[in-house]
């Protein structure tokens, strides 16, 4: 299911599995991507979302991921960081914090796809399942999207933004919520597809 937010300037629409819905900023430098999201209730296992950002090279931009970062990793050549890293949802503001510097990625990389997955060791859970589940996508103070995920709440797993380089080398940003039904690792694998 794709969607958007109000005030967004839409690039493309549609519903029901077509094109994405999205928003479009250019000249990205460096990114951070928020994540944040209610505990679980008391006496019901935790909640644990993880944002997953996947590198695709200029010579295979929707193949398979170069490489992945994910909780308890980072980017080879440190350009992809997950600082801060959450199991349960507890605390304040943002639980997950990503850092992307896309300026310092290596030329061979043309494309990365950010998106969250829930982790399903207890359990097969949506994001319908958890509250306040939401996301922010900034470059210094300046917001490129901000959304929660009730229009993927039947999924386990979303995309929530592509970032993309054009023959200049500049990064571009788009808002591409599209939710998975999928595990971490099989949507790890998908995420990157054209559909």
């Amino acid at each position: 299911m794709w969607w958007d937010e109000p005030g967004e300037t839409t690039a493309t629409r549609s519903r029901g599995g077509g094109s994405p819905v999205s928003s479009v900023s250019k000249g990205i430098k460096k990114v951070e991507v928020g994540l944040k999201w209610d505990p679980s209730p008391v006496g019901t296992p935790p909640n644990d979302l993880d944002i997953i950002a996947a590198t695709y090279a200029a010579d295979a931009p929707y193949g398979a991921p170069v490489y992945l970062v994910h909780f308890d990793s980072r980017s080879p050549d440190g350009t992809i960081t997950l600082n801060r890293d959450s199991t349960t949802g507890q605390g304040f503001g943002f639980d997950e914090i990503m850092t992307l510097e896309l300026d310092r990625l290596s030329a061979t990389f043309t494309r990365v796809v950010v998106g969250v997955a829930i982790q399903q060791e207890t359990g097969q859970k949506v994001f319908g399942d958890i509250s306040n589940a939401a996301f922010r996508i900034r470059e210094g103070h300046k917001n490129l999207a901000e959304s929660d995920l009730s229009g993927v709440s039947g999924s386990t797993a979303a995309t929530i933004g592509h970032f993309t380089r054009d023959e200049s080398g500049a990064w571009s940003f788009r808002k591409v919520i599209r939710g998975f039904d999928a595990d971490p690792t099989t949507f790890a694998s998908l995420m990157g597809s054209e559909h």
